[in-house]
């Protein structure tokens, strides 16, 4: 009999078919069909939830997985769309792994949610201890990666210094400004920004034509000279205290493996856990604060031969050991799913 998986997610990212496909669509599921062809299969909860009430989509996931019958179903939440009781009913038809993408802030919703699922993914170093610490025993370690049948390498002109790539934050303006100042153009896009949302396509294309791929933190900052740059500074980074979920400690993301993952040179802010995936400065390169990234820009700029090793180490470690084909396997082995057709 042939592995069937089920992938209950969005299809269009955050729900928007104008921005492409999700996240999870391009990572995951492409490469499950690679994997499985025709017996990867795709709800798109996101479509079924805006259409009717809740218990309905509830009930027409239950359906679906009495009907296919998938050795495995893949979750990946956005808010309160499932019920809770239907998820437990659903374990007795399909093994159930769902991923917890922002564990490392979404505590509470992704504590509340958690129980409910047979196994369940942290992309936190330190994510197995602190779960087990929870009482929850079936946690997987498996932190963002990239597709590389779709993250590609190609050898394109550079046409930009700098770039960066990412929504809007007020601390990445706050940066980015300071950039300008210090004379440093950076080619920006991404949503709320000048030059808005673009492709999946076009993203490729900007990591490949850039010197330089800042990952920035949008996560706010402590820095005295940020928190004085207006009042919307001052209220963002005091949001880091804030009780509950809130969006108020750095986490590696796919960004981190993406850029090399085109074979992209990376100035990325460090975040706790960077240097068990790459080696600093010879597979990425990082920055601690705003003077140290504004030296670091001008130096890489200077130097190309460095700048291209770098790039080249951390695109050859990305290939051996983070694309999402290594991830699924590695799940697949952890939950006693059979890989491939």
């Amino acid at each position: 009999m042939n592995t069937k998986v089920l992938m209950v997610s969005m299809l269009y990212d955050y729900g928007i078919k104008e921005r492409g496909f999700s996240y999870d669509y391009y990572n995951i599921y492409d490469v499950l069909k690679r994997v499985l062809g025709e017996n990867a299969l795709f709800f798109d909860y996101k479509n079924v939830f805006d259409k009717q009430e809740k218990y309905l989509l509830n009930e027409q996931l239950l359906r679906t997985i009495k009907k296919e019958k998938p050795e495995l179903t893949i979750f990946s939440l956005y808010t309160n769309q499932f019920i809770p009781e239907v998820l437990d009913q659903i374990r007795e038809h399909t093994k159930t792994l769902c991923y917890f993408w922002d564990d490392q802030w979404r505590i509470k919703f992704s504590t509340y949610w958690a129980p409910h699922f047979d196994y369940i993914t942290t992309p936190d170093f330190n994510g197995i201890r602190k779960w087990r610490e929870r009482g929850l025993e079936k946690v997987i370690y498996s932190p963002f990666g990239c597709n590389h049948y779709l993250w590609a390498k190609n050898d394109f002109p550079k046409k930009y210094d700098v770039s960066f790539a990412g929504a809007y934050h007020p601390y990445r303006e706050w940066i980015l400004k300071k950039l300008r100042k210090a004379g440093i153009n950076v080619y920006i896009v991404g949503a709320g920004w000048k030059n808005g949302y673009i492709s999946f396509e076009e993203l490729i294309n900007v990591f490949n034509q850039s010197k330089i791929n800042l990952n920035l933190s949008n996560s706010g900052s402590l820095d005295i000279r940020y928190m004085l740059s207006s009042a919307k500074a001052f209220r963002n980074a005091m949001s880091r205290f804030k009780k509950g979920d809130v969006k108020n400690r750095e986490q590696i993301k796919g960004r981190h493996f993406e850029i090399p993952g085109c074979g992209g040179f990376q100035l990325s802010y460090y975040v706790e856990g960077l240097e068990h995936c790459y080696e600093v400065g010879k597979e990425i390169t990082i920055y601690m604060d705003m003077d140290d990234l504004i030296e670091k820009i001008r130096y890489y700029l200077k130097n190309e031969s460095e700048r291209g090793e770098i790039a080249q180490n951390g695109y050859k470690r990305t290939l051996s050991e983070h694309t999402y084909e290594k991830r699924i396997k590695e799940i697949f082995n952890l939950t006693g799913i059979k890989y491939g057709k």
